[in-house]
């Protein structure tokens, strides 16, 4: 009472000041909201996309069982597969494309173990892709970091039913995901964790395949929660068999049933490559031809190779079964994996290379255009660096790391359709749904630090358009 009664006498003497007073009130309240009002796992996809991936450089070289539970991989396998170490350069070239995230593949049972008994991790390994997540967060880019694969130490072992390799695989999978979510454990929500890759199942799983599928899921969440920190509430990312649609689809209701202490912060994994014939068959076939040309518009008449099924249609199909049955439900959808080999058919008679980097532009622009209009769904594009188109069977690359240039200008240009670059003009477009300013900015529109932390001094703060109090 006595609060109001000073109120109403200020406004008597100095109604000027009163509104100032009011005002100020107004922000602290929204701003308090906001703070215990924490980001779900919705709404942390849904500031992700376009998303790029760090193809074949910390998940590559050894992928031969016998190189399991050892270090023969080291440092040095970083340019395995392709011949550029990762640097803080590259990345803000990928962020001046207009990437908002990047997923970072990683090998760690797999030539990375230093010591077999307790699967410690390599600590050279650990701190090197630590240094590039890093560059990552750095600018303000979202990361994905995964275990990929792996040698197939668990991958190719989920259909397993013996009880003596399940609890193995469960100690290993605890092992591994509490190393790297301690070495983590303060990184905020731009850092995210993808237990698995592509789990194998068979085409048809059986219910003990999921059942074990759904466990290794359920140890994953189980081990990061543990650590505490932001790990207790960072957002996690759970595989669907095969990460297919489709069968992921099917059992929709056992992953939306995945136990957490957290709420909201599970999303699930997908890929997507369709159809093969298009985004990855090398030659032609006696049951079909290779797809040069994809989408409407772009056929050639009279060339055997025009995709006569999974075009825009059924690509929207597909995306809608995942709204519908996931991101409706609140669990958003991450799109690991996808895009198609960008081929050189120039010297095909009777085929036409516009018409075919016009197919690739199409296919990238459609997935990023569907998943925008949908919301709940980042696609994640695969990069390998892998600069030479080797004739017809083609290459899936868009950045040249090495020259910090565009390869694959047709895949760019469809992403940049949906998400224009940086540093375009059309980035402050009000119809493009993103800031135009990064980083947390004091209200005297100062750039204070590049995202939220409780290491800011107490105050008043933007970011990404919206107040925060740090108390």
């Amino acid at each position: 009472m006595y609060f109001v009664f000073f109120l109403v006498l200020l406004y008597s003497q100095n109604p000027t000041i009163m509104k100032r007073l009011i005002l100020l009130m107004a922000i602290c309240i929204t701003a308090v909201g906001k703070v215990t009002a924490q980001q779900t796992a919705l709404d942390i996809v849904n500031q992700m996309s376009p998303g790029w991936n760090l193809g074949n450089t910390f998940e590559a070289k050894h992928w031969n069982g016998a190189d399991l539970y050892n270090n023969k991989g080291g440092l040095a396998s970083e340019t395995s597969w392709q011949s550029t170490k990762t640097t803080q350069t590259i990345i803000d070239f990928v962020k001046a494309q207009g990437f908002r995230s990047v997923r970072i593949p990683v090998a760690w049972v797999c030539g990375h173990i230093s010591n077999s008994e307790n699967y410690a991790i390599d600590a050279s390994w650990m701190k090197r892709v630590k240094e590039v997540v890093d560059y990552c967060i750095k600018d303000d880019l979202y990361v994905v970091l995964n275990d990929h694969w792996d040698g197939g130490w668990l991958e190719n072992h989920i259909a397993d039913t013996d009880s003596s390799t399940v609890e193995k695989n469960k100690t290993v999978l605890t092992a591994i995901w509490t190393q790297i979510a301690e070495t983590f454990r303060d990184y905020d929500e731009h850092l995210l964790f993808a237990g698995l890759n592509e789990p194998n199942s068979e085409e048809t799983p059986k219910t003990s395949t999921i059942n074990n599928l759904i466990a290794y899921n359920q140890t994953f969440i189980d081990a990061v929660r543990a650590t505490g920190g932001q790990n207790a509430s960072r957002v996690l990312v759970v595989q669907g068999p095969s990460t297919d649609i489709n069968k992921t689809v099917k059992y929709a209701s056992r992953y939306l049933q995945l136990k957490d202490s957290a709420e909201q912060r599970l999303a699930i994994e997908v890929h997507y490559y369709a159809p093969w014939q298009f985004w990855g068959m090398e030659s032609d076939e006696s049951w079909g031809k290779v797809f040069y040309y994809w989408g409407s518009g772009n056929h050639v008449s009279g060339s055997q190779h025009n995709a006569n099924h999974s075009e825009e249609d059924f690509m929207k199909q597909q995306l809608q079964q995942m709204k519908t049955k996931f991101v409706d439900k609140g669990m958003p959808v991450i799109i690991g994996e996808f895009g198609a080999n960008w081929r050189n058919v120039s010297g095909q008679k009777g085929e036409s290379q516009e018409k075919h980097d016009a197919s690739i532009r199409t296919h990238y622009r459609e997935m990023h255009r569907l998943c925008k209009e949908m919301g709940g769904m980042v696609p994640m594009t695969w990069d390998i660096n892998s600069c030479n188109q080797n004739g017809t069977k083609g290459t899936m690359t868009i950045i040249n790391r090495a020259k910090c240039t565009i390869y694959g200008t047709p895949a760019m240009e469809g992403i940049n359709d949906v998400w224009p670059a940086a540093s375009a003009d059309a980035i402050s477009d009000p119809a493009v749904d993103r800031p135009v300013a990064t980083g947390v900015y004091n209200l005297q529109g100062q750039r204070v630090a590049d995202h939220l932390s409780n290491h800011l001094s107490t105050g008043i703060y933007l970011y990404q358009g919206e107040k925060y109090t740090i108390r």
